[in-house]
Order: C-alpha cells, then sequence, then structure tokens
C-alpha cells in the first residue's frame, strides 16, 4: 500500500477515533471535591458548584445532574454562570429555567453572572427581553441573583458575585485586573466572615485574593477544552495556550480558587481527557482539621 495513502488513513483513523471519544465524554458527568478549612467557618458546609453549562443536559430536564445534586445533600448551590449561549440566533432559555426549577427544589441557589448573562443585557438590540426574561426566572424561581452583589449566609458566611466587564474577556490580550477593580464592583470584602467570591473568569487570581477573598469560584475556560496529562489545558475560549488555571484548585496569599471545568461546551464542541464537572466543596472549622 502507498505510504501516503497509509498515513492519510492512519491520520483519518485517529481523527474519527478522537472525534468519538469527545462525543462519548461530553454526556459523562464527573462529581469531584475540593475542602477547604478556615476559622472563619463555624460549622460544616457543602456546597454544590456549577458553572459553563451553556445550554447542555445530561437527561431530560437535567436529570442526571439533579439526581448527582440531590444525592450530595447540598446546603446550598452556587452557580459561576453561564447556563446559557449568548449567541446571535441560538439563545434560549429553556434549560436555565428548567435547571433553576430543579436546584431551587432542593437547596438555596446563589447566580453569579458569566460573560453570556452579561452579553444578554449588553446587547439588548440583538437578545430583546432575554435579560429581562432571565431576571424573571431568577425571582420565580427563588434564585439569589448577585449581579455586583452580595449576599450572607447565617452569621459566618458571605457570597459575593462579580461582574467581570467585556475588556477582561478580550481574546489574546484581555485587561489586567487589580483588586480596587472587584472593591469598586464589590466593595470591601468581609473579615469577620468566611468571603466566597463568584467570579466567572480565573485569570485575575492576584486581584481576588488582593480584594480578601477567602475562596474564589471560576470557570469559563471549560477545563482547556483538551487536557494533556502532565501539562494541563491546552486552550481557552480566548484562544490562550496552556495557562496554568484551566482547571483544578489553587492558592494564594490565602485565597482558595476552584476553577470548574464547566459542564457543557458552544463554539468549540471538543473535550478530550476534559469530562463535564460537577464540582462538590466542603467546608470545614479550622478545628476539625
Amino acid at each position: 500500500m502507498d505510504k501516503k495513502l497509509w498515513m492519510a488513513m492512519a491520520l483519518a483513523a485517529g481523527a474519527a477515533g478522537g472525534l468519538a471519544r469527545s462525543k462519548y465524554e461530553r454526556g459523562c458527568l464527573t462529581v469531584e471535591e475540593a475542602h477547604i478549612w478556615s476559622q472563619k467557618v463555624r460549622k460544616p458546609r457543602t456546597l454544590v458548584f456549577l458553572t459553563d453549562l451553556h445550554d447542555k443536559e445530561f437527561g431530560e430536564g437535567n436529570v442526571r445532574l439533579l439526581e448527582e445534586v440531590r444525592r450530595v445533600r447540598p446546603d446550598m448551590a452556587l452557580i459561576g454562570g453561564d447556563t446559557m449561549v449568548a449567541k446571535e440566533g441560538r439563545a434560549r432559555l429553556e434549560v436555565t429555567g428548567r435547571l433553576l426549577a430543579g436546584l431551587t427544589g432542593i437547596c438555596p441557589v446563589y447566580y453569579g453572572n458569566g460573560n453570556h448573562e452579561q452579553r444578554l443585557q449588553r446587547k439588548k438590540e440583538v437578545y430583546g427581553s432575554l435579560y429581562e426574561d432571565f431576571r424573571r426566572l431568577l425571582r420565580r424561581y427563588g434564585a439569589v441573583y448577585l449581579s455586583d452583589s452580595f449576599a450572607d449566609v447565617d452569621e459566618d458566611i458571605r457570597i459575593s458575585g462579580l461582574n467581570i466587564e467585556n475588556s477582561f474577556y478580550f481574546d489574546l490580550f484581555p485587561a489586567k485586573m487589580k483588586p480596587e477593580y472587584v472593591q469598586m464592583h464589590l466593595g470591601q470584602a468581609s473579615q469577620g466572615r468566611f468571603q466566597i467570591l463568584l467570579a466567572h473568569s480565573p485569570l485575575f487570581l492576584d486581584a481576588y485574593a488582593g480584594w480578601g477573598a477567602d475562596l474564589a469560584l471560576a470557570g469559563h475556560f471549560h477545563g482547556g477544552t483538551v487536557r494533556i496529562p502532565g501539562l494541563g489545558g491546552v486552550m481557552t475560549p480566548q484562544y490562550q495556550f496552556f495557562v496554568p488555571y484551566c482547571a483544578g484548585t489553587f492558592e494564594k496569599e490565602g485565597c482558595h480558587m476552584i476553577v470548574g471545568r464547566g459542564l457543557g461546551t458552544h463554539s468549540i464542541n471538543i473535550r478530550f481527557c476534559n469530562k463535564p464537572q460537577l464540582v462538590v466543596v466542603k467546608l470545614w472549622p479550622q478545628q476539625g482539621r
């Protein structure tokens, strides 16, 4: 057999195998735990963190996802944004509504914006009333919307949701964020309470730590799309390559940042060595460690 033909056949077989593997992974759902200890936490809590669903459904009405959430018996669910796809001609809220209906029936839900929610708001000439419809869904199901705002939980936890402006999402060369930006949007971080920050982009750990977050929850990078053992995620949605903060848990000056791999995809509909992820966060009083 001709060598070039053999190579073409091998490449085609490899590509077909890769696409089949990606399709399989996109239908998987992994549940992974992270444990955080703090003197500010007065009693153990279990949180679930969901990010970057992008209209993905694991079974009708996201039944598989909701079953996993119910199984861990969380005290609260935190959504890190991008439950929908804000692309012209594709934007809809049906999946978001079904998710909110199911989650709020399990535990209190706190919702922070991603770049897609903010795009709905920023480009009303494109998306019409979808942002107002989204706000109505949140109110209908009783989810707490943290749009540059915060909510206190009992006497020991504060959850703040940061709106990140579009310049920080620019491809290749996003703006640099400083702690003052976070403070301008959210005021001072809580000193006495365990301060959780919902901040969709993981690029700015230095700013989140400098502001005073004890725990930042981020997503946006979809785990790097393709993950290579030992190297991590290959590419972000902003076309940056081998960024360290694609997924996992990181620490800076007392601030832990958990970056979820997300649950769905949109423009680049690929996952490889990068299964969708529901993050379970266990908060523990320091003395319980």
